[in-house]
């Protein structure tokens, strides 16, 4: 990186970044930032390119991939204003859950991180020891990971209030999924056995074990069934407001385990997936053709993304993180911390930012991997194969000979160590996102 410094380059995009440093920092600032789809010249060290040929070479030879196949393999690696390596990388190809990273950077941007979904619980009647004589309602307001946890908080505090037993129907109205169930009946009818803990199924009864030690176990019988209304009952009486996780760990959660119900949720809140597209676009500064979405998670070829728009998307990502201290590590998973979801069973390099893509014919990897020569390399890799085994294993090998050809980083960079550590998570418990406004 240093024959660039005399070029003039870094300090040229520095300044096109906004940024305004002495040439001491500018290591530390490379570190840091990204500027969207700006590229100012190709990278003088032929590490990327030389080691992304010879990948293409090995996908043939190991008959991953057809002779004829291989224009649609697209790769893009970027450093910063450096342009590393490009086969097709300009390319719209089927992205599948790459499209999540499209889904976050907009939800992101619109809501902020500590944006919390509300969803509210009334009564349609009068209370009389202990039992609701009318209906209880559900107002969802699009919360992605309302999840049995929250409906265990929400039936003790129900029951704090004084509530056992309802005369009425358990009412959904609003945007209300519950389990990643999005159908509105089907999810009310999970959140009645949950509110009951003589009716859990053995799941509801498995995450009560996971709960805080001495944790009730609500007890709330509904004597009708579940209806779906489109509007709720003017004269209800608002007994409590529950609060979702903050939206930064609802994204990562989202990242982590690759939900496609959670995705299509913050799509939607965000105005749909035509909406997620052009404002993608923009805030990564690439052509719109370039982002081509039917939905907010994946499903489907139709959701196409060219390899360079994806890490233009997570470099929008990464600076807006950063107005609010966080990094990307807050938004999806780092390899050697996190060993669940779809970081399972994958070998990259230390502190890579991975985000996963797969359908029955498309495997893809894309985020960002620390180095010593070339600070932070944001990679994408889409795959078009039917052996998606062989073809992750060989996006892991492609980044571990990148690395070693760019040597090992000596250090995580701050910029891809999160802020967010399991220390934190009991402060943010269902029971402690609850707001009572009546009795108890």
């Amino acid at each position: 990186m240093l024959e660039l410094f005399g070029s003039g380059l870094i300090s040229i995009w520095l300044e096109m970044a906004g940024v305004n440093v002495k040439p001491i920092d500018a290591l530390d600032i490379l570190a840091w930032q990204g500027s969207p789809g700006l590229v100012l010249a190709a990278d003088p060290n032929p590490a990327g390119a030389s080691t992304v040929l010879e990948y293409l070479k090995g996908l043939q030879t190991l008959k991953l991939v057809a002779p004829n196949q291989i224009q649609s393999q697209g790769i893009w690696i970027q450093s910063g204003p450096m342009l590393m390596a490009n086969h097709e990388g300009t390319t719209p190809l089927p992205a599948a859950s790459l499209t999540k990273v499209a889904t976050s950077l907009v939800a992101l941007k619109n809501f902020g991180p500590d944006h919390q979904f509300q969803t509210l619980v009334s009564a349609t009647g009068p209370l009389h020891n202990g039992v609701l004589q009318g209906d209880l309602v559900i107002t969802g307001g699009g919360d992605p990971l309302f999840v049995s946890e929250e409906v265990i908080a929400i039936g003790n505090s129900l029951n704090k209030i004084g509530i056992k037993r309802v005369t009425g129907n358990l009412v959904i109205t609003g945007n209300f999924a519950m389990n990643f169930q999005r159908h509105p009946l089907l999810a009310g009818q999970i959140l009645k056995q949950a509110l009951n803990s003589a009716t859990w199924s053995r799941g509801v009864t498995f995450q009560h074990s996971l709960m805080p030690k001495g944790t009730p176990k609500p007890q709330i019988v509904i004597a009708g069934g579940v209806k779906v209304q489109a509007q709720a009952n003017p004269q209800q009486t608002l007994l409590l407001r529950h609060y979702s996780l903050p939206l930064k760990q609802i994204i990562r959660e989202m990242n982590v385990f690759s939900n496609n119900e959670m995705a299509q949720m913050l799509a939607d809140a965000v105005g749909g997936a035509q909406v997620v597209q052009s404002t993608a676009a923009r805030l990564a500064r690439v052509p719109h053709s370039e982002i081509q979405l039917i939905n907010g998670s994946g499903l489907g070829q139709e959701n196409r993304i060219s390899p360079r728009a994806v890490c233009a998307m997570f470099m929008a990502i990464q600076q807006e993180a950063l107005t609010y201290q966080l990094t990307l590590a807050d938004l999806f998973p780092v390899s050697g911390i996190d060993n669940r979801g779809t970081m399972h069973s994958r070998h990259l390099p230390t502190a890579t930012i991975m985000k996963t893509g797969t359908l029955r014919d498309v495997s893809a990897l894309a985020g960002v991997v620390p180095t010593r020569d070339r600070g932070l390399v944001w990679y994408a890799i889409i795959n078009r194969g039917t052996n998606i085994g062989a073809l992750r294993a060989g996006q892991d090998q492609l980044l571990q000979r990148l690395v070693q050809q760019l040597q090992v980083a000596t250090g995580v960079p701050a910029s891809l160590i999160p802020h967010i550590t399991t220390s934190t998570i009991p402060q943010l418990g269902a029971a402690n996102r609850n707001e009572m406004l009546y009795g108890g």
